[in-house]
């Protein structure tokens, strides 16, 4: 199973041949900017569409703290994508209140334990919307 540094590695050498399809759903290798190093940085991440739009969910599998790459889009909501073979700049938002009821059910179907992650943290776990710049 790829997981981590490995999954980026392979995803990026395959052009997401290994890597994109993941334990029944799909990653995408995001790149923000480190937000006290100012490097950047690459996470394999579960992705869902809405319309034209890319979506991930920040639940660091339901710990309470956000993971470091939702933290680091507070410094710079500019990142790069890679979906397959294809790499684009994106911007980045936290999708809204009234956004998120129609929003999550797409990213439960996408990774089920989602539902799970709610349940052992009491922060609100953010639905992110990527679009292209």
């Amino acid at each position: 199973m790829l997981f981590g540094q490995e999954h980026i590695d392979r995803y990026r050498a395959t052009g997401g041949e290994e890597g994109h399809d993941w334990q029944g759903t799909r990653c995408l290798i995001l790149t923000t900017t480190g937000r006290k190093s100012g490097e950047q940085r690459d996470s394999a991440l579960i992705y869902g569409v809405h319309g034209d739009d890319y979506l991930l969910v920040a639940s660091k599998g339901g710990a309470p703290d956000d993971p470091a790459w939702y933290k680091n889009l507070d410094a710079d909501p500019h990142v790069t994508l890679q979906v397959g073979t294809e790499v684009f700049a994106a911007n980045v938002r936290t999708a809204t209140a009234q956004e998120r009821p129609e929003l999550w059910p797409i990213m439960v179907k996408e990774w089920p334990a989602y539902d799970d992650y709610v349940k052992k943290t009491e922060r609100e776990i953010p639905v992110v919307v990527l679009s292209r710049a």
